[in-house]
């Protein structure tokens, strides 16, 4: 590109653009220098700072735009990666906002000139390379702005009146307008606060329900609203029609509805995806139909991948008075210069380049779409096999038991609430499945989307997505094969979901919870027994088994994932099970969980027990040694406590006076004197203790804390442990 710019005759531009090479290579470098000081770690990043009166150089304030960019964190390595794929054409795009602030300083005649013909040869283009004959271009940044100033200019068009009177016209025939229940969420509401109207204005057309695809707006029920709206004194003006439903990728009957807005002298504006496939030679009749409407929306940035292109509102009408009233277009230059990244970016693709692009896109869905043919459990959700740009599908098995028939499985649902709730598991398991998907391969675009009939469900449109992540046929292919891994999995854990519940619910101690948007086998807590009234000690008593029970769970050697589930709106103290494959033994599970519950919750209630013990044990044997210092003064008199006198006193005649102390048996809970001990130089047993309650799957060693110590205590150890307490 250097070499280039050298023949550029005006220095300005050669200049601008070897500055913006040098700033695109800046700011796509990811290096970052590792070894910085904490204290300037978030000195400009993260803490707005006072404007440096000395100024910046362009080094410096490129740098900080590439760390408030890139950033420090892993969520953000994402955006890096689409930055790098942006390429030369996404640099003419960004060259071209550059040129808008130059050419704007020219003098106007040269500027009228300049902006007419970048005008006009965008708009000459786009309508040839999108079959859209001699219709005119509004640019706009706001993908939805173009059809708002198609809406000022219908309305302009039907109410004469209303430059000079303004919403009294609308008041003797309340204007309408019809958008599908497919279109875009909160569309409609949008076009009435932009145009000043009534939600009564917008009226939303129910999809298909019996014939066609559930996608498609239902013609006939929308004749019907229509006629209703005219009997009662409301005037039908626009019609907003898909070809490419925002979700399922479908296209309306654009013929038919054509038919039907130019018996009601009706607007048919088009917008949607499947659009981009009109530059295709190929091209499918009902999109094709699309170029007979009276106004299409196209969104070429997503389609092409360039980065800060405007979207274009291509649309014909007769009077260019009403089109500059409505905003469609202007008499300042500038406004023109809008269309000037397109301009470049359109000149540097060419033609072929626009068209393999989307070409490349169309394939990408055929060839995974021919993959999902073969797979079992996938259902697919397309309008036409044979030219689909977007491809929707979900993992559904079509009953949960295999072995039952229709009949069997109907009567199953009504006993067994896990069937009947089954479209929500699928739900659930469909949003885990495009998670795991778009992790696996984030060159593939994929997402989910929610569809009214379908539910959740995995959307693969390259049209939106291959161009900027640059999408190739390997990664389609990577895509089936993460999906053949992961349909064993889906399945195992359907099949063994119900299993898994009914041996919790037959096992004592443990309790099953129904969370139908955990993506697992399930969700378990271990229920605590106790005679505590106090609510608060019982729930932290719970939290605190649950916790450990998970910890035992998580160090066993299995393929099995143990968390406490998702992080906002899961249940608190259970255990959430993962994903399992076939080959799981869901009661060994359970009873594996119950057995480690169990085990836990006895040694905590040793632990309890044993420090109660020694607690009472401890003030016992202060108070009898209190009462023994007591006799000692008595027995020995006043006279020996004098520290002198004391001392010359036992030496005249010493007082002979056995040490007492008391011994306290940990096991048989009992405060013992310790004289046997000094008479027979050894320490007893005393009496025979009670068995101390153990677990039958305590292994080896317990470890119980007291106040005043640690105690360890292993099976082969003397049954009575004795800790002295004496005085001298």
């Amino acid at each position: 590109m250097d070499a280039t710019l050298e023949k550029v005759v005006d220095p300005t531009l050669a200049e601008m653009g070897k500055n913006l090479n040098e700033a695109m290579k800046m700011l796509e470098d990811s290096q970052r220098k590792v070894e910085e000081e904490n204290e300037k770690k978030y000195a400009r990043k993260d803490i707005p700072g006072p404007l440096q009166g000395s100024g910046q150089d362009m080094v410096s304030i490129l740098q900080l735009v590439q760390n408030l960019m890139h950033g420090e964190e892993e969520e953000e390595s994402s955006q890096a990666y689409r930055l790098q794929n942006v390429g030369e054409q996404g640099h003419m795009a960004l060259l071209g906002h550059s040129l808008a602030a130059y050419i704007s300083v020219l003098d106007k005649e040269r500027l009228r000139k300049l902006t007419t013909r970048i005008l006009s040869d965008t708009t000459l283009w786009l309508c040839r390379l999108f079959r859209y004959e001699n219709g005119s271009a509004y640019y706009h940044e706001d993908d939805r702005e173009g059809l708002l100033k198609i809406c000022r200019l219908v309305i302009h068009t039907c109410y004469e009146d209303y430059t000079v009177e303004g919403f009294n016209v609308l008041c003797t025939k309340q204007p309408v307008i019809y958008i599908s229940s497919a279109a875009r969420t909160g569309l409609g509401q949008a076009l009435c606060n932009q145009l000043g109207l009534p939600l009564s204005c917008m009226c939303r057309v129910p999809c298909n329900t019996m014939f066609g695809s559930q996608h498609q707006m239902d013609v006939a029920l929308l004749d019907r609203l229509i006629k209703d709206d005219v009997e009662c004194g409301k005037l039908p003006l626009l019609l907003v029609a898909n070809a490419g439903t925002p979700g399922a990728g479908h296209t309306d009957k654009l013929g038919r509805l054509k038919e039907l807005c130019e018996q009601y002298n009706m607007w048919l504006h088009v917008e949607g995806v499947n659009l981009a496939t009109l530059a295709l030679g190929y091209v499918s009749s009902s999109v094709l139909a699309a170029t007979k409407c009276d106004s299409m929306t196209l969104t070429l940035g997503s389609w092409l991948g360039l980065p800060a292109v405007p979207a274009v509102t291509l649309y014909k009408h007769e009077d260019p008075s009403l089109s500059l009233v409505a905003g469609l277009t202007s008499s300042q230059p500038v406004e023109k210069l809008r269309a000037l990244p397109l301009w470049l970016s359109l000149q540097y693709l060419g033609h072929d380049g626009i068209v393999e692009r989307i070409k490349h896109a169309s394939q990408l869905s055929q060839r995974l779409l021919e993959n999902l043919k073969n797979l079992d459990f996938i259902k697919t959700s397309v309008e036409d096999e044979l030219s689909s740009p977007v491809v929707v599908f979900k993992f559904f098995q079509k009953y949960l038991n295999r072995d039952l028939t229709p009949h069997a499985a109907q009567t199953s649902a009504i006993q067994h609430p896990v069937i009947s709730n089954e479209g929500h598991i699928y739900d659930t398991f469909n949003q885990w499945l495009g998670d795991q998907l778009a992790q696996m391969v984030p060159a593939s675009g994929i997402d989910v989307v929610e569809l009214e009939d379908e539910g959740t469900c995995v959307r693969f449109s390259p049209l939106m997505t291959s161009a900027v992540l640059g999408t190739e046929i390997q990664d389609v292919d990577q895509l089936v094969d993460c999906l053949k891994m992961k349909i064993p999995v889906l399945t195992s854990t359907l099949q063994l979901r119900e299993e898994f519940e009914q041996e919790v619910r037959r096992t004592v101690g443990l309790l099953y919870i129904e969370d139908l948007s955990w993506p697992g086998l399930g969700v378990v807590r271990y229920s605590y027994h106790s005679d505590e009234k106090n609510n608060d000690n019982q729930e932290k008593e719970l939290e605190k088994i649950n916790t450990e029970l998970l910890k035992k769970l998580n160090e066993l050697e299995s393929d099995l994932t143990f968390s406490l589930g998702p992080e906002f709106g899961g249940q608190k103290n259970c255990v959430y099970i993962g994903m399992v494959t076939e080959d799981l033994d869901v009661s060994e599970l359970v009873e594996t969980i119950a057995a480690t519950g169990r085990e836990i919750e006895e040694n905590s209630r040793l632990l309890e027990n044993m420090t109660e013990v020694v607690r009472k044990g401890i003030q016992e044997a202060q108070l009898q040694l209190q009462k023994a210092n007591e006799e000692r003064l008595l027995e020995e008199g006043l006279l020996r406590q004098i520290p002198v006198v004391g001392s010359v006193l036992n030496w005249f005649s010493p007082f002979q006076a056995s040490p007492k102390g008391r011994t306290f048996n940990l096991t048989a809970g009992s405060l013992e004197s310790t004289e046997s001990t000094y008479v027979s130089k050894a320490q007893g047993t005393g009496i025979t203790p009670p068995p101390t309650p153990t677990s039958s799957l305590t292994k080896q060693k317990h470890l119980v804390h007291v106040k005043s110590g640690i105690f360890l205590w292993n099976s082969w150890w003397q049954p009575c442990l004795s800790q002295e307490v004496g005085t001298r």
